[in-house]
């Protein structure tokens, strides 16, 4: 595994710290390519993470596309949806000009067509995301690859970019991005805070089957992932 774990003194720091660092990545990938995609995760952990990335005056905002890493199959509305935190936290100062491609796309289930409408929307994407920001549940998930996921094998392993799963964890159904489409990435980074989850990250990065604990599957991919933790 090539992981690096990071420590902060608190949320603060660790937000200045990610947020520098990814804002690095997409100057980079602008300078390169002309344009920059991230793809970020949802939750209440990276709330802090995105105002700062979000104030970052330095970039040129008009070239960088944000999209999600995975979403509930809820509207945007929906105080549960991952875009409406990326809209209220991100998207707003100099980063209000950015292009954002969200993952829900209508209905009340993500079936075939709805998983295509995202597709569809994600075809603009770039073919290396500058940077992911993952985070982690207490179960081991990242993303929304749930352990009992109904369509985990394929999420791990299809080019993607978006499938359905259904987990006994997820609560609502959910759309994500797959892993062979999040590890085309120039930057992985892992956001947890707390001491439980660093119980739960030492758990994963030892021993036992990905299906358990699903956040091993990106652990163990052979890219570089960094983690950024604080208390």
């Amino acid at each position: 595994m090539d992981v690096e774990r990071r420590s902060f003194a608190d949320k603060a720091a660790l937000a200045k710290e990610l947020a520098e660092t990814v804002a690095a990545r997409i100057e980079a990938a602008i300078e390169r390519d002309g344009v920059a995609a991230i793809a970020v995760s949802g939750g209440s952990t990276p709330a802090k993470f995105f105002s700062v990335l979000g104030k970052t005056k330095t970039l040129d905002w008009t070239k960088v596309i944000v999209t999600l890493v995975d979403e509930r199959w809820v509207d945007e509305l929906n105080d549960r949806s991952n875009a409406k935190l990326v809209n209220e936290k991100l998207l707003q100062g100099p980063a209000a000009i950015a292009r954002f491609l969200p993952l829900y796309s209508g209905g009340n289930e993500p079936d075939a067509d709805g998983v295509a409408r995202t597709n569809a929307t994600l075809a603009d994407l770039p073919e290396r995301f500058a940077a992911v920001v993952l985070g982690m549940g207490n179960d081991g998930h990242t993303a929304s690859f749930f352990p009992g996921g109904d369509t985990l094998d394929q999420v791990l392993s299809d080019e993607g970019p978006t499938m359905a799963l259904r987990a006994p964890g997820a609560g609502e159904p959910r759309i994500t991005l797959t892993l062979p489409r999040l590890l085309r990435a120039d930057g992985i980074y892992l956001h947890v805070e707390g001491e439980e989850k660093a119980a739960t990250l030492d758990q994963a990065l030892g021993d036992g089957p990905v299906e358990d604990m699903p956040v091993r599957a990106v652990l163990r991919s052979g890219q570089p992932v960094t983690v950024f933790w604080c208390p």
